[in-house]
């Protein structure tokens, strides 16, 4: 179809149905269809309205159990969110690469011409060259297309912004080349290498990974090649209660030497006991060498690895409580995970700058507001960014109220668990 036919069918309700398989709610459907109607119009504008078209979305994750354990091939719990990016898009006649992210610069690529670039570290047209090359890589087709995005996941938002881009630009080239059959967890792979080898971010799997499969989800990481993801069977709707977002105000711009520290400083402890990474060797060694552990590595390295080992545990805890229904039970692992990030893996605040600590003042507030009552913790690669709650319904107006009052209005997201991760929605 034409770029002004979709504009017609969305506005008259013919794409109602496609809209509601991602975004659930027939509220967010509606308020779907002005972005969708935008960013087809930006599309005619900068590309014009004479070729059929495709609109992609990918989703950012939430971080729901498992935090800084994916790198070391640990356990995580995510899931897919309502905010997400989209793609219109359109295949070209040329060997070039065209995607206009709605205000930002054009981003342009010679799909002859595919290998890392260290000048384009840290932009975004190095992600689409490296989506690109990693596809080819794998043996399947590309091409060239023009594509306009838009994405309300927001940046530094622990969202995982840049990791629905990726998956974004991933599921456009499936479905304009490979006839949609790049799966999700190949999508999630090439993500993630254009990430670490084109952009220059030492990131793990988890964003990219959360962002292609979609809905809840449990991924092990023990083989990277071969990750091992389960849907978890619980009916959020039905637990009485509300996922918060809240964003303190920090972005991740000047944070990836912290980052970049917690996986190093965890695979210092793995590389001095003779393995690539922590889920290589038991716990009980590693208690057990401790001892001599202390001479050799530094001792924020093995409080970090003693995060590792327990937050695993507590994903599996988290997933069996949650398939027992037990809400209370889940709530608790989730705060017991939050002070674990604090206190061992020390990711809540960066030690280059001790006195700004947003992140700590939200989970101060939260703590006096939720005690016994919800869950609260670092959300994210923290440092900076978002918390993660899970707020009583009868709580939520006056949680939101609080965290509003010192953070800014608008800045404590509610949101839902979409059912699918990247996709093509018409």
């Amino acid at each position: 179809m034409k770029p002004q036919e979709y504009i017609e069918a969305i506005a008259d309700g013919r794409m109602d149905e496609n809209l509601k398989a991602v975004y659930v709610l027939d509220s967010a459907v509606e308020a779907q269809k002005e972005r969708y109607i935008n960013t087809i119009r930006e599309f005619i504008n900068i590309f014009g309205e004479d070729r059929d078209i495709i609109i992609t979305s990918a989703p950012g994750r939430t971080e729901v159990c498992g935090n800084h354990t994916d790198h070391n091939n640990g356990k995580v719990m995510a899931a897919s969110i309502n905010l997400d990016a989209i793609a219109v898009c359109a295949p070209s006649l040329n060997n070039t690469v065209r995607v206009q992210s709605i205000g930002h610069a054009l981003n342009v690529v010679d799909i002859e011409k595919l290998l890392p670039d260290e000048t384009e570290f840290g932009h975004s047209t190095a992600m689409v060259r490296g989506v690109v090359a990693k596809i080819k890589d794998m043996g399947y087709k590309i091409g060239g297309f023009d594509a306009v995005t838009t994405s309300d996941v927001m940046g530094g938002s622990g969202l995982s912004s840049s990791a629905a881009f990726e998956v974004l630009l991933g599921t456009t080239v499936s479905h304009l080349f490979n006839d949609g059959k790049i799966s999700a967890v190949d999508i999630a792979k090439i993500a993630q290498y254009s990430e670490n080898v084109f952009f220059g971010k030492p990131c793990g799997l988890l964003d990219q990974m959360a962002s292609s499969v979609g809905t809840f989800v449990t991924i092990d990481f023990k083989s990277t090649e071969n990750p091992v993801i389960n849907k978890v069977e619980f009916d959020f709707s039905q637990s009485g209660h509300s996922l918060c977002i809240v964003d303190t105000g920090g972005n991740h711009s000047d944070l990836t030497e912290d980052y970049a520290a917690v996986r190093g400083e965890m695979e210092s402890v793995a590389h001095t006991m003779g393995k690539k990474v922590l889920r290589e060797i038991e716990y009980n060694d590693f208690k057990k060498a401790v001892p001599q552990l202390k001479d050799k590595v530094n001792d924020r390295a093995i409080l970090r690895a003693y995060h590792f080992y327990n937050e695993n545990i507590r994903v599996d805890k988290a997933v069996d409580a949650l398939e027992s229904n037990d809400f209370e039970a889940f709530k608790e692992i989730i705060v017991d995970s939050g002070k674990s990030s604090y206190m061992l893996n020390q990711n809540v605040y960066s030690p280059a700058n001790p006195t700004e600590q947003k992140l700590s003042l939200a989970l101060c507030i939260s703590e006096e507001m939720l005690k016994g009552k919800g869950a609260y913790r670092v959300h994210g690669g923290g440092f900076a960014g978002t918390i993660q709650a899970f707020v009583p319904n009868e709580l939520l107006d006056e949680y939101k109220a609080a965290m509003e009052s010192v953070f800014g209005i608008g800045n404590c997201h509610v949101l839902i668990i979409r059912p699918v991760g990247g996709t093509k929605v018409m």
